[in-house]
């Protein structure tokens, strides 16, 4: 791993094809979710959702419209899990930062990599059935690594968006290219790297480049025919409202921002084209209530990073989990977690909708979680964004929401969190969220920088004191807040959970290995060590009666983990428990 100080290159991007100069190559039937060639929207929710009721799938991101990562298979158990044996793997040619969830749909699955490459693959074997290459306009411009975190699968296409700003669908029998629109200006900062999700006959899919001063927004596309049917701005006009909001002195739960609002006030008027450039990045999958009728995200950080001097006011709705309506895509309700953000701890890992015991242990209450890179998880209400409740601290903190300053002042958590964009898992078995976390002491400095894109616009430097780093994978009970049980490893972790009725929870590890916990003791049960970093969330399906997990395991450029460029699949040996495998 990469010395500390050099910690600037976390948010290091490259004006380059891919990250680091070159552009680099992998080289080189069935229907999913929907009809091929394009359903009808009816026909595409109608499929998907009968491929989330299959135990057996992997049909979305965070496998359902929930984004909890829970899978119903129970082959594999606590008591049998340390059997685990690799399956087959598949070698993309690519190691590069591998930080993809494939989805599984008609024992199909449909992976993403680094450079925008898409690999059908037989789910049970891993032969390969085709492999569509992304070609760009020229080079691109983006943050923290050449990465796709994954696709959306709907309608019999396939949806994956690229770094030059461009969604593509996808035959999803064959690979050859439906429709391709331009999402973003990538020559301003423009970039996808998040997955999209499909719902209600649309592709929904955030834009991110708040590291290049971008004004940030949620788009949702026509499934059919790539047409915008709407747009969500994650920094409001003055004619929305502005991004001001009420100039909070401290976030919602009563700790202090320490902000000189006085000074911000007067510093406004000067300042008062910020929003053009405001920041807002949506690096993560929505969650979708189709009951309400909401999309749910989380909004990443205002631009620059680490000067608010430039942006005065609260900076809506950067670090904010939003709502909005899933038909017209208008605002419903927002919760910000920091207002005025200048530490890049933006709202990252992806929201997960569950029901929860109310504020005083009444009945459950429909709620949204999020685990922040402040190490709290946020518990809020989702029909009206009101909290419900946050978590004790998941990772040490110390200095809270202390000012950067020209030298540099100490504070945990460091940049990366707390929780980064790693999509945590939550078992209704258990009622515990599963999170991955990182111990990162660092510096926070504060310095002036021009706005010249397509440059990058940070406003000052996190960088590494010296002291020790290592990671923690956390259960957090969202029942009560309380910390249930902590595992640590040696390094910051980065990456995703997995959690099963089989009561196994698995991530995976920047020193290469895949670990499988019991869920609700945390005890480990299993590893495997693999030839790159383990940086990606896993997933489980089932082919053939038989359960299998999967995983890249192509290292992370942010913590600078070892490349390679496998997707490992594991199963239990021979045929065992192959009747249990899809309850």
């Amino acid at each position: 791993m990469a010395p500390i100080p050099r910690l600037l290159l976390l948010l290091a991007c490259t004006f380059a094809l891919g990250c680091g100069g070159d552009r680099e190559s992998a080289g080189a039937e069935r229907r999913a979710a929907g009809t091929e060639g394009g359903a009808s929207a009816a026909e595409a929710d109608a499929a998907i959702r009968q491929a989330m009721a299959d135990s057996g799938s992997w049909p979305s991101y965070g496998r359902d419209y929930s984004n909890r990562r829970y899978s119903p298979l129970r082959q594999i158990t606590s008591a049998n899990a340390g059997s685990l044996t690799l399956a087959w793997k598949y070698e993309t040619g690519i190691p590069r930062s591998f930080e993809t969830s494939p989805v599984v749909v008609d024992g199909v699955m449909y992976l993403s990599t680094p450079l925008n490459h898409v690999v059908a693959l037989d789910a049970a074997t891993g032969q390969k059935k085709w492999e569509y290459v992304h070609e760009y306009d020229g080079p691109t411009v983006h943050c923290c690594g050449p990465v796709n975190r994954g696709v959306a699968v709907y309608g019999g296409r396939v949806y994956m968006g690229a770094l030059d700003a461009r969604l593509v669908a996808l035959d999803a029998a064959t690979g050859e290219k439906a429709w391709d629109v331009r999402v973003g200006d990538n020559t301003k900062g423009y970039a996808l790297n998040g997955p999209p999700v499909a719902a209600d006959g649309k592709v929904i899919i955030g834009i991110s480049g708040a590291e290049y001063g971008i004004r940030g927004y949620v788009t949702a596309y026509d499934a059919a025919s790539g047409d915008q049917v709407w747009r969500f701005y994650t920094i409001p006009s003055p004619e929305e409202g502005g991004w001001w909001g009420p100039w909070a002195e401290k976030d919602a739960f009563g700790t202090p921002l320490n902000r000189d609002i006085a000074k911000e006030k007067a510093d406004s008027a000067e300042t008062a084209d910020a929003w053009q450039r405001g920041g807002g990045s949506v690096w993560q999958a929505p969650a979708i209530d189709t009951a309400l009728g909401l999309v749910i995200f989380n909004v990443g950080n205002p631009s620059p990073d680490l000067d608010g001097s430039v942006r005065p006011g609260d900076n809506l709705y950067t670090n904010a989990i939003v709502a909005v309506g899933l038909e017209d895509g208008k605002h419903r309700w927002h919760f910000q977690t920091i207002p005025h953000d200048v530490w890049d701890l933006d709202a990252a890992s992806p929201v997960v909708l569950v029901d929860v015991p109310g504020p005083d242990g009444g009945a459950p209450v429909p709620a949204v979680a999020h685990a922040g890179k402040t190490g709290w998880v946020y518990v809020l209400d989702r029909r009206t964004g009101k909290p419900i409740r946050r978590s004790d601290a998941f990772v040490p903190q110390a200095n809270m929401f202390a000012q950067p300053t020209a030298k540099g002042v100490r504070m945990l958590p460091g940049a990366n969190g707390g929780s980064e964009w790693s999509p945590t898992a939550f078992s209704p078995e258990t009622g515990y969220l599963y999170v991955l976390a990182l111990h990162q002491p660092m510096l926070y400095k504060v310095r002036s920088e021009p706005f010249k894109p397509p440059a990058m616009w940070l406003g000052g430097a996190f960088v590494g004191t010296g002291e020790p780093q290592y990671g923690l994978f956390v259960a957090v009970d969202l029942g009560t807040g309380k910390v249930v049980w902590r595992n640590r490893v040696k390094d910051p972790m980065i990456g995703g959970a997995l959690a099963t009725a089989g009561g196994v929870v698995f991530t995976g590890t920047a020193d290469q290995e895949v670990l499988a916990f019991d869920a609700k003791s945390g005890k480990q049960l299993w590893s495997y060590k693999a030839d790159g970093g383990v940086n990606a969330p896993p997933i489980t399906y089932a082919a053939g009666g038989r359960q299998y997990v999967a995983v890249a395991a192509g290292g992370n450029f942010q913590i600078n983990t070892p490349r390679n460029d496998d997707l490992l699949v594991f199963a239990l040996p021979g045929g065992a428990g192959q009747a249990e495998a899809a309850q």
